[in-house]
């Protein structure tokens, strides 16, 4: 049979397609499914949206990672860990995303890394706290990414420490992430001060506190101090009602979180002062890093950075630096490119540790302090999170041989 131009061409055609092909599947999106709490937590996840949005933008200006761009799809789940998991299957299932991502509330980012555990896929969480979700029930698929509630409790416990206090209470949300702040509070600062005692504790239902009623059992049991695990706008109204009803004069407090400006802000002139607390002191940070971030930010948003928008930068930014470690998105080189990598943040170099996949982004503490008639931290000090995390003997008694 004679060999036509229309045959060399179509064969040549057809040896040029697997070549063809591989470029568009190398140039097609990067998806990172992420699933929050929007609706019910909006003053912490919308500022992270906007900020994953922004670290989309700004990677793919730079060329996207692998030589493709990234995809963020996001989704609601009201706070429920129900609605996440049947989420993350619509995501991996359907929107066929290559990573999963997120989480705000303690009890939804365990969940989720029980999804990926089951389903082998890889999962980010950007802001649950709770320590369980790499130790306990840890497994090899759940990165995360904030400091823990170990981590935030060492730094408060090491405070509180040096205060003449010896009666201490605490009041925490009924649920994951307060339980464990409790737990590691109560242990470390008694390690560091046994002669502390905890004469009291108060559980109000997340998002349900009868501040009036728990300042008042509080303030019966005369202690020297409180450690205070409430956010949201359930610390807005312990706050009033504490101050309404003296509770907080002449008392030491220590709090997880309150320095965040999501927990600050709302409390305008009625801001306690002289609370030892975690947080985020937004742009009096001078780093050239953080000044070009919070720029950008503003920029892009009209709006301050707040503590949601460095997680959600820094989730973003973390996930690129694994992608590109491991040279691409399927799951199990993800998992080895993602152990160990550093990664950068607008607050300085960062890391997820081989040892229990645990972020090593740091902890700002500080001093709660009246500026005009806003709420600040003042006084604070940045401390990188690997100086937080405990000997790594520690690690491996609590997080599961079947995590590796």
């Amino acid at each position: 049979m004679p060999m036509t131009r229309r045959l060399v061409l179509g064969a040549s055609g057809l040896l040029a397609m697997p070549r063809l092909l591989h470029a568009q599947s190398g140039s097609s999106p990067i998806r990172i499914g992420e699933i929050n709490s929007y609706t019910s937590n909006p003053a912490f996840t919308l500022p992270y949206r906007n900020a994953m949005q922004l670290a989309v933008e700004q990677l793919n200006a730079e060329g996207g990672v692998l030589g493709r761009p990234l995809e963020l799809i996001t989704r609601d789940d009201a706070g429920r860990p129900q609605d996440a998991v049947r989420l993350a299957g619509e995501l991996v299932n359907d929107q066929k995303v290559d990573v999963l991502a997120g989480a705000y509330l303690s009890n939804v980012g365990l969940a989720l890394g029980e999804y990926a555990a089951q389903n082998r896929k890889l999962y980010v969480g950007g802001e649950p706290l709770t320590d369980a979700m790499v130790w306990e029930k840890g497994n090899r698929y759940t990165f995360r990414l904030r400091p823990s509630t170990y981590m935030q409790a060492a730094i408060l416990a090491e405070e509180a420490a040096k205060l003449p206090a010896k009666r201490w209470v605490t009041v925490a949300p009924n649920y994951e992430f307060g339980q464990s702040a409790v737990k590691w509070f109560r242990q470390l600062l008694t390690a560091r001060r046994p002669d502390v005692q905890f004469v009291g504790e108060q559980w109000p239902a997340l998002g349900r506190v009868d501040a009036g009623a728990t300042v008042q059992a509080l303030e019966q049991l005369k202690p020297d101090a409180i450690f205070n695990v409430l956010f949201g706008p359930d610390l807005t109204n312990f706050v009033r009602q504490g101050n309404t009803r003296g509770l907080f004069e002449k008392r030491a407090v220590a709090s997880l979180l309150t320095g965040e400006p999501e927990y600050l802000d709302p409390l305008g002139d009625e801001a306690p002062e002289g609370w030892i607390v975690t947080g985020y002191p937004g742009e009096d940070i001078a780093l050239p890093a953080h000044k070009a971030y919070a720029a950008a930010y503003r920029a892009r948003f009209n709006a301050k950075p707040m503590c949601g928008s460095l997680v959600g930068y820094s989730l973003i930014r973390s996930i690129a630096a694994g992608i590109a470690r491991a040279r691409s998105v399927e799951t199990e080189a993800m998992v080895e490119g993602f152990r160990g990598v550093t990664f950068d943040t607008p607050v300085g170099p960062a890391s997820y540790r081989a040892l229990d996949q645990q972020g090593t982004l740091g902890v700002f503490v500080g001093r709660t302090a009246l500026k005009g008639n806003a709420g600040v931290m003042q006084d604070w000090r940045y401390i990188p999170g690997e100086a937080l995390l405990p000997e790594e003997a520690v690690v491996r008694s609590l997080r599961p041989a079947s995590a590796s």
